[in-house]
């Protein structure tokens, strides 16, 4: 039985990850699908409907 897409309306988030293969499954199991990016170079862009979520691994140092 396949699960309702969540629906959230528009916008948009980036989201800093330390395993984004991981992070690609846990959205595409929400719904999201791949609409740019590339695995391979470590960032993706994940669409449902309006909404847009970027998955970065290592592209970015964190300032704490």
């Amino acid at each position: 039985m396949q699960s309702a897409k969540l629906k959230l309306g528009g916008f948009s988030v980036n989201l800093i990850l330390k395993d984004i293969n991981s992070s690609k499954q846990f959205y595409e199991n929400l719904g999201f699908e791949v609409f740019l990016g590339n695995i391979e170079q470590n960032y993706l862009i994940m669409k449902n409907e309006n909404s847009l979520i970027g998955l970065f691994q290592g592209l970015f140092k964190i300032i704490y």
